[in-house]
């Protein structure tokens, strides 16, 4: 072969290569399912021939059966009424991701901070403005460290009033079963959202980074208004987004924020908006954009700053009643503004 066909010739040949693989990439479609799980929404995205929806909502179905308080089956609700205390391995899990969380958080994050919750009126109970003596009370059965699980995975209470609530982790532990599900099969390509909880992974139809927004924290029960903050491209991570500025009710002209401070019984008064992370999973980027929201700013910095695997993005007010950001070092290669 003379060196003028070869000349020729190869640019065919690269052409032809790159080809291949691009259809071999897309042989597979991208599959789009949606539904109902944890009184929130599902939106999952993945590249397969084979539709798992069924295989998708039976995980999630493991998940309500181990960790919804909502559901009357569950294993927290048993746990929650005394009625049986025995767990199982996913409950196990979340527990001992919690309890490392609130330690590393200075018990900033608590879920045993249910009945606190419940007496502010915004769990799955309704009741008045709870009084300081009524906050005390209740806070005598409130810790994470009153509470534990012996050799056989049964949970011992110090007070059989505690109650759990994994609300601020449980969505994010769906996203991850999912995600190991998907993984199981050799999927590479997928993003798994519920309720706003993420992960990411491989690229997206356009064989492209996944692409997700963070709103603008702005006065709006109603969720009417969508204006973005940033644009974050991800992949191979979990995400998750902690807020103050959607949920909330005033009482005699004050505004009360829905986070409960567990340390304090009260709900939180700085100045963050929004908390979003990222980590190598969504039950640990789930867990920390919560306990970041009761910390505050100074505190959520100072536990970034020793946890270099957490990447964050945080919206808060500054003296002057003025929208700012901080991002720690890792964040900023996610940001496309």
């Amino acid at each position: 072969m003379s060196k003028n066909n070869l000349k020729w010739q190869l640019p065919f040949l690269v052409i032809l290569i790159v080809g291949t693989v691009l259809i071999l990439r897309k042989q597979a479609p991208y599959q789009t399912d949606e539904g109902l799980v944890f009184g929130t929404v599902y939106k999952i995205t993945y590249q397969s021939s084979e539709n798992l929806k069924n295989e998708i909502e039976k995980e999630l179905q493991k998940v309500d059966n181990s960790l919804s308080p909502f559901n009357k089956q569950s294993v927290i609700t048993r746990i929650n009424q005394n009625t049986d205390l025995h767990t199982d391995s996913m409950f196990v899990y979340v527990f001992n991701l919690a309890k490392e969380v609130s330690h590393d958080t200075g018990k900033a994050y608590d879920v045993t901070v249910a009945p606190l919750v419940n007496a502010w009126g915004f769990g799955f109970k309704h009741s008045q403005f709870p009084d300081s003596l009524t906050v005390d009370s209740l806070r005598q059965f409130v810790g994470i460290d009153k509470i534990h699980l012996n050799a056989d995975g049964e949970v011992v209470k110090s007070d059989p009033r505690m109650m759990l609530d994994f609300s601020s982790i449980a969505k994010g532990f769906g996203v991850d079963c999912v995600a190991r599900l998907f993984d199981r099969k050799g999927i590479k390509n997928y993003m798994i959202d519920i309720g706003g909880e993420l992960v990411m992974k491989g690229q997206n139809a356009k064989m492209e980074t996944w692409r997700i927004g963070v709103n603008k924290p702005i006065d709006d029960s109603l969720s009417v208004n969508q204006e973005l903050q940033t644009i974050l491209e991800i992949t191979d991570a979990g995400m998750a987004t902690s807020g103050n500025y959607r949920n909330f009710y005033y009482k005699d002209g004050k505004k009360y924020a829905h986070t409960i401070d567990p340390r304090t019984g009260y709900p939180v008064q700085h100045n963050i908006l929004s908390s979003t992370v990222i980590a190598k999973n969504c039950a640990t980027a789930d867990a920390y954009a919560t306990a970041f929201m009761v910390l505050g700013l100074d505190s959520a910095k100072a536990v970034c700053d020793s946890h270099p695997e957490l990447d964050a993005y945080f919206i808060y007010t500054d003296k002057n009643g003025k929208l700012q950001t901080y991002s720690t070092a890792g964040m900023k290669k996610y940001m496309r503004n």
